[in-house]
């Protein structure tokens, strides 16, 4: 049975204790699998995300004509060990001009600009498609970037969806604007070995385009030959939990730490544990996605409502607003629906000041997986917290409302309950684990 269209998190009352383990990586899990089709040999991936957007890439890769063989992860349910074999830089060729190679992305950002590039490398025509959202998210840079090393691109709207001939190898500069998402850049970055590009980055300063260095030193890490590849866990689906941590602290002896913390620098998002203890602790008035934290930052605007010891600015958000969902916008919706005091100002910033009781209310998730996750965190803590269209953490973190209802030490034990999607009144506790995985 799949998750329920509206359940509500239950605040827990006594001490947790817990050590939770969360999945590998979406944006190593999906640079990964584009190195190693480029690779020779087989290239095994450990500990690499099986998620809503890292099964639309490795779908992909199948339709070009790659063999991937997918294995379960003893250690982490919602990871996989993936064995792909690469075909030394040789992108299979796509269908004819009137019958293009169909390749779904649904609403995966990394899938649908990293293979925009990925599919140039090869020959003949590839279309590439997804959910109605993902054809409104920027690609135009990106586009306009392959126009200009030779590539015939054609979309009407310069968005999805969009047909692609690929050419092969055509070695030459490109600048790439950075301006809508770093995506345009990483996605460059992954097939210039191959495909010959020099790839000079516009919109700032490279050592503070986090996921564009990410790439940078994937690509310089990454075996080319075949062999083992270890993702690290996703830093992003752990800052719930170093959210938790904040949220529950005054609970005497609660301790929620994520096992394995990162720390090899390639994710941003794995400053979240200091950032959010920073945040609770003392009077950090400014907090910037550009160079503090990445998509966490949602984690901490929503926990600042409760824990922030005066106002906090979270600045610099207008990518969020290209995401899956317009999530400036929403967070501030529903942040205002909970009684929180939030004020959305001029150059994508929000302010959030402290201090006013929080209540219960119906959050609308907008079919984004970080709005959810994010408010069923603050559901550890104000009471009646209901969560619309939970399964959508299907995208990232499939078994989040497991971990968040199983026992500790390996989950933090709290009480989910069904609702009735008209009334919002209780149904049942949900005590099945299986009820619990968004498929």
């Amino acid at each position: 049975m799949p998750l329920p269209e509206l359940i509500e998190i239950v605040p827990p009352r006594s001490t947790i204790v817990a050590q939770i383990t969360v999945p590998g990586s979406k944006s190593i899990t999906n640079r990964a699998l584009i190195l190693a089709a480029l690779s020779s040999g087989v290239t095994t991936l450990r500990g690499a995300l099986w998620s809503e957007d890292t099964e639309a890439m490795v779908d992909a890769l199948r339709v070009l004509g790659f063999q991937l063989a997918v294995e379960p992860d003893a250690d982490e349910s919602a990871n996989r060990t993936m064995h792909v074999t690469g075909q030394g830089g040789v992108v299979p060729p796509g269908g004819t001009r009137e019958h293009p190679l169909e390749l779904f992305v649904g609403n995966a950002g990394t899938a649908a600009r990293f293979l925009a590039a990925f599919v140039c490398l090869g020959s003949g025509f590839y279309r590439l498609s997804g959910v109605p959202r993902m054809h409104e998210r920027p690609q135009a840079a990106l586009f306009e970037a392959l126009r200009t090393l030779g590539y015939r691109i054609d979309s009407a709207t310069h968005r999805l969806p969009v047909i692609i001939e690929g050419g092969g190898r055509l070695p030459g500069q490109v600048t790439v604007s950075v301006g809508e998402s770093s995506q345009f850049a990483s996605a460059l970055l992954l097939s210039a070995p191959v495909g010959g590009w020099e790839v000079v980055v516009d919109g700032g300063d490279e050592e503070e385009l986090p996921y564009v260095e990410m790439t940078r030193r994937l690509v310089d890490a990454f075996p080319r030959t075949g062999g083992d590849f270890q993702i690290e866990p996703d830093a992003s689906s752990g800052s719930y939990f170093w959210g938790a941590q904040e949220l529950l602290r005054s609970t005497s002896g609660t301790d929620i730490s994520v096992r394995h913390w990162p720390t090899s620098g390639w994710q941003i998002d794995q400053q979240s544990q200091p950032v959010l203890a920073w945040l609770a602790s003392r009077n950090r008035p400014e907090i910037s996605r550009h160079s503090d934290l990445g998509d966490s930052i949602m984690t901490a605007i929503v926990v600042a409502a409760v824990v922030a010891p005066d106002a906090v600015s979270f600045t610099d958000l207008g990518r969020l607003r290209l995401q899956e969902c317009e999530r400036v916008k929403a967070l501030h919706d529903e942040l205002r629906h909970c009684g929180a005091d939030v004020v959305e100002l001029p150059g994508d910033t929000l302010v959030v000041t402290p201090g006013h009781p929080l209540r219960g209310a119906v959050i609308e998730t907008y079919k984004d997986h970080r709005m959810a996750m994010c408010f069923a965190t603050l559901g550890l803590k104000v009471a009646g917290l209901k969560i619309q269209n939970p399964s959508c953490v299907k995208k990232t973190f499939p078994n989040f409302f497991q971990k968040l209802q199983a026992p500790p030490p390996y989950g933090l034990g709290v009480v989910i309950w069904e609702c009735d999607p008209a009334t919002a009144q209780r149904l049942r506790p949900l005590t099945n684990v299986d009820d619990l995985f968004a498929a």
